[in-house]
């Protein structure tokens, strides 16, 4: 399966039967992004998460007693 990285628009070739290839046949929201891109926004998050001046926004779990 031929994919297309959603940042640099590089294309790359996965496996067909792959668990990856599946998710992006059958869910059209998912997208695919390449490792160097991938890696690259991590880095980029650990150095800002790091300064202090960046939040999360995740919604705060609550433990239901049932």
């Amino acid at each position: 399966m031929r994919v297309k990285c959603v940042i640099c628009d590089k294309i790359e070739s996965i496996e067909d039967h792959s668990v990856l290839a599946k998710k992006l046949r059958n869910r059209p929201i998912h997208t695919y992004m390449c490792q160097p891109c991938g890696e690259r926004i991590a880095v980029n998050t650990k150095k800002r998460t790091d300064t202090g001046n960046f939040r999360f926004y995740r919604s705060v779990a609550e433990d239901d007693e049932w």
